[in-house]
């Protein structure tokens, strides 16, 4: 069988006429009609860059320097931008990560599916609104017609990442290159996503370019991975044979950190009051303690929404809880009045065991002192302007804490104890990766020395070997420290690691609530049910 798109010895590189850096070194692969192929890989291993390459859409500085890719019998290596033009839409279609950078903004949905068919020679104004209806339709997008009216603001992130799929799908490509389709999207949705794309394999026969850094997505929907590190394929294979008995030690890695698939990592023993209650009887063990929760906001032209309805949990100190649940739960609305950044229109919170529902001036600043905040995108949470051992300090000062050697000493010593080494002092977040500029966030959190630490999403935006290493890094601070964490997340399969006990919040109300275990092995609820079923490659096994 004549595969859809082969590529042979690529080699790509980036930089300017003075010095280029070889990015990709020698990739082979090809992909055959129908069937779904999964480059996998950390940030930084290639697979974008290789995927990209086959469309000629590498960015300013990209080059492919040698190889070849043939689509069918075609040899479209060296191609220029224009011809490579006329292959992109009818023959390969794109579906790119980010849905918001990707939709204009000021242009209605319906005239963005449109373009495609206009640039390719769709003359009838008439006929192609049909057919973007018929797009937006197809992909599941409910009452089209209003959608297609309506601008990208106004979509959730999974509606606009269905319209990206109702573009890349209009001309019926033969192969659909999905870079991290779904990375950005609750667990759920993610799986809606991904099933709409399977349909349409089926449906349509077209063969799909699954590009992506979780092993349990590849798992699920790919037939056969190839594994990237450096630009190099370390390891390719059908799924099951890779998953079942992995050759390289990168891919041994990759699956030992994949949080879906629970190996190679324990989750913190439970501590002693939670296997005993009695243990501490005589005094409080409550770090937190919510009850009746309600919070309000404004909605222009309609009713006050609530967002978060009768909240109630506790958090026995030193323990980690989890809340959980997809985008517009309540659950981050909750973190951030246990914070005190939203006041309650009704309900009461306690902090170790003192009444803060009220808290003003200075109850209010002696609270943010034994409650930190590490939040889920670092790049935007750190001032780029600042070097990384001010940004560490920068509570210290707030306080008025030490002099200034004290507090670089102090912030030298966090940073050695996130394992960052002391050169990163002197840099800024700009020149950090993902994973270090979370330590660093880490760190700063813990600078006033807070008794409790709330991370909202905190590791959602980071590769699994990234997010395995914070994950190790929490537990082992929260042995030595003795915090206690709110840890704010969508992803059950991530809580399963680091939590001991869950709240799962839907539309602003708690449906269930326990120990992790439990909850994992005898879920009640059917939306707890529901968003155990999405976690991709999810086992039974609880470790």
């Amino acid at each position: 069988m004549t595969a859809v798109i082969s590529a042979t010895d690529l080699r790509i590189s980036y930089g300017d006429k003075e010095r280029r850096r070889e990015v990709v070194h020698g990739v082979s692969f090809e992909i055959a009609e129908g069937e779904t192929l999964a480059l996998v890989g950390e940030s930084g291993s290639g697979k974008s860059t290789t995927a990209h390459a086959l469309l000629g859409l590498l960015p300013e500085g990209g080059r492919v320097d040698g190889g070849r890719v043939l689509l069918g019998d075609l040899d479209i290596s060296g191609w220029s931008d224009r011809a490579l033009r006329g292959i992109r839409g009818p023959e390969i279609g794109l579906v790119p990560q980010d849905p918001t950078t990707s939709l204009d903004p000021v242009r209605t949905i319906g005239a963005q599916v449109e373009e495609i068919l206009r640039l390719h020679g769709h003359r009838d104004r008439r006929a192609r609104r049909a057919r973007a209806i018929e797009l937006l339709d197809r992909v599941g997008i409910d009452d089209p017609d209003l959608r297609a009216r309506q601008y990208p603001h106004e979509l959730s992130g999974g509606m606009r990442q269905r319209v990206l799929i109702a573009t890349a799908i209009a001309l019926r490509p033969r192969l659909l290159i999905a870079d991290e389709p779904t990375s950005a999207l609750d667990a759920t949705v993610q799986r809606k996503v991904l099933d709409l794309l399977g349909e349409l394999q089926r449906e349509e026969g077209t063969s799909i370019l699954l590009v992506t850094h979780d092993l349990g997505v590849a798992a699920d929907r790919a037939a056969r991975l190839v594994v990237l590190k450096d630009g190099r394929i370390v390891e390719q294979g059908s799924s099951d044979a890779v998953l079942a008995a992995p050759s390289d030690p990168y891919t041994k890695q990759l699956l030992a950190d994949a949080p879906a698939f629970a190996t190679g990592f324990r989750r913190p023993d439970a501590p002693p009051f939670l296997r005993d209650a009695a243990a501490v009887a005589a005094e409080n063990p409550w770090a937190i303690v919510a009850d009746g929760l309600v919070k309000e906001f404004r909605v222009a032209g309609r009713e006050r929404f609530r967002a978060v309805d009768d909240v109630s949990f506790r958090v026995r100190k030193g323990t980690t809880h989890a809340l959980v649940g997809e985008s517009g739960s309540g659950k981050t609305t909750t973190a951030r009045l246990i914070t005190r950044f939203h006041q309650p229109d009704a309900g009461t919170i306690e902090v170790d065991g003192d009444d803060v529902t009220h808290a003003k001036r200075e109850q209010l600043r002696a609270l943010r002192r034994r409650i930190q905040l590490v939040y889920q995108n670092p790049f935007a949470s750190l001032d780029p302007r600042q070097q990384i051992a001010d940004i560490v300090a920068e509570p210290l000062l707030n306080f008025g804490v030490g002099g200034r050697t004290e507090r670089r000493e102090r912030a030298l010593a966090l940073l050695d104890r996130v394992s960052l080494p002391a050169e990163v002092a002197r840099r800024t977040p700009r020149e950090l990766s993902g994973g270090q500029r979370q330590r660093v966030a880490i760190a700063r959190a813990l600078a006033i020395d807070p008794d409790i630490v709330v991370l909202d999403e905190a590791v959602s935006a980071l590769d699994v070997t990234v997010q395995a290493r914070i994950l190790e890094l929490l537990t082992s601070l929260q042995a030595e420290l003795g915090l206690t964490y709110l840890f704010i997340s969508h992803d059950l399969a991530v809580v399963r690691r680091i939590s001991h006990t869950v709240s799962v919040m839907r539309r602003g109300r708690i449906v269930e609530e326990g120990q992790t275990e439990d909850l994992f092995r005898d879920p009640q609820h059917d939306y707890t049910r529901e968003l155990l079923a999405a976690v991709p490659g999810r086992t039974e096994t609880v470790v």
